[in-house]
């Protein structure tokens, strides 16, 4: 058995190791998530330098190891220079980067991880520039949330956002109604309505079991007074705006807050700030994707300083 073998890659992570290596985590399509030793990348003058950098792609050539397979050869495909001169789009990529370490496999494909990955990557690299700090963030936090939603998606994890995680029936966001709320919980799995949550009644499946132990079918049970459990605890409440962008999420592309609230609302007025709007619909993915996940999103504390004005 060849002691070599050929993947295509991308960096996630680096650490130093040793003297002058380096320890990378790479995500690769062919077989799943990899860490590599990068010999001497350290150094001044090493070919494996810039290769071994942060969200650089290359077609690599390994070799396998008792516990650390080794880099000998790598090509640089595509990378992502302009991540790296924005702060706020370096923030957001990091951000990403530790989502997809949460949940990517060793060992196993993840061509869907991958392309997902890069695609978003590409699409925060070519963000244009904005004319004010606050527009330029608000464009990244929305970039990255519909990445997280994609991410959450494609693990089998995400939020349910179009109906009553209790009641089951449709959320339709009523942008008449400036005071038209629904609820989101990261226990229940995504969006509440409130009179749902209040009504004390919830329908789940209840299971039938013979003498012999055995589940035969499942049918329909409502809780009684005594059996009603209590009401998931509400992360925040959305309003209609927040929800419908929350709603859009799952499309290939990005939807704008701003677009959203024009075209359904009929008074302008009583539409967040754009800005607001994202920020809210961040932190409650990173709240969800948290909770899920069980760990924290260490870049996610940048995300926040770099949040112009904080939420």
């Amino acid at each position: 058995m060849s002691r070599t073998y050929k993947a295509t890659g991308i960096n996630l992570k680096s650490m130093p190791l040793g003297e002058a290596d380096k320890l990378v985590t790479i995500l690769t399509p062919e077989f799943g998530l990899i860490r590599a030793v990068a010999p001497g990348a350290r150094k001044q003058n090493s070919k494996l330098g810039g290769r071994s950098g942060l969200f650089v792609v290359n077609e690599l050539l390994l070799a396998k190891g008792r516990s650390l397979d080794k880099i000998t050869q790598a090509e640089t495909l595509e990378s992502y220079p302009g991540l790296s001169k924005d702060l706020s789009k370096l923030a957001a990529s990091q951000y990403l980067a530790e989502l997809v370490l949460c949940h990517a496999l060793s060992d196993q494909p993840q061509e869907q991880l991958y392309a997902l990955l890069n695609e978003h990557l590409r699409r925060l690299e070519q963000l244009p520039n904005a004319s004010g700090a606050q527009s330029a963030s608000s464009s990244v936090l929305a970039h990255l949330s519909h990445g997280v939603f994609h991410l959450l998606a494609l693990a089998g994890v995400a939020p349910q956002v179009q109906i009553c995680c209790i009641t089951q029936h449709s959320l339709i966001p009523d942008f008449t109604d400036p005071d038209w709320r629904v609820g989101f919980s990261v226990e229940a799995g995504g969006t509440v309505s409130l009179t749902g949550r209040d009504s004390g009644i919830q329908a789940l499946p209840r299971p039938v079991i013979t003498k012999g132990g055995t589940v035969t079918q499942t049918i329909s049970q409502d809780y009684t007074d005594t059996q009603t459990p209590p009401p998931p605890r509400l992360n925040s409440k959305l309003d209609a705006t927040e929800l419908s962008v929350l709603q859009h999420l799952a499309e290939a592309d990005l939807p704008q807050a701003n677009r959203v609230s024009a075209s359904q609302a009929g008074d302008k007025s009583l539409v967040d700030p754009v800005h607001t709007v994202w920020v809210k619909v961040e932190r409650i993915l990173r709240d969800y994707a948290q909770y899920h996940f069980g760990r924290s999103i260490r870049s996610a504390a940048l995300v926040d300083a770099l949040s112009i004005p904080n939420f």
